[in-house]
């Protein structure tokens, strides 16, 4: 008895695939493993922090105050928005490590 799955063009069989149709399979869809999106880095965690909306805000909120003349308050902001940029970051870091290392424990396994 054997069965061609839907959109398959070789038959399923009790015995399985032949060596050639798993190496042609192998080669024409990859391996059997869920597609990993690379690690974001440092570098690009700390740029895509430097390009949120309100970091621009706090900064040219700290621009006008400085043009007003408040040097303080100028400082204030730039202080917080500093502060900002590296809470952020850490707190970015520290998920990507936390996604990976979930990665890694629910790789996926089946006896076959």
């Amino acid at each position: 008895m054997s069965i061609a799955p839907p959109g398959q063009d070789a038959p399923l069989t009790p015995a399985g695939l032949t060596d050639s149709e798993a190496t042609e399979r192998l080669r024409k869809e990859g391996f059997n493993a869920l597609p990993r999106d690379g690690r974001r880095t440092l570098p690009r965690i700390l740029a895509d922090v430097l390009r949120e909306p309100m970091l621009a805000l706090l900064l040219g909120s700290g621009g006008v105050y400085m043009a007003l003349g408040d040097l303080k308050e100028a400082l204030v902001l730039v202080a917080f928005a500093g502060l900002s940029v590296v809470i952020t970051v850490v707190q970015e870091t520290r998920t990507e490590r936390a996604l990976e290392a979930l990665r890694d424990l629910t790789s996926p396994r089946a006896l076959v």
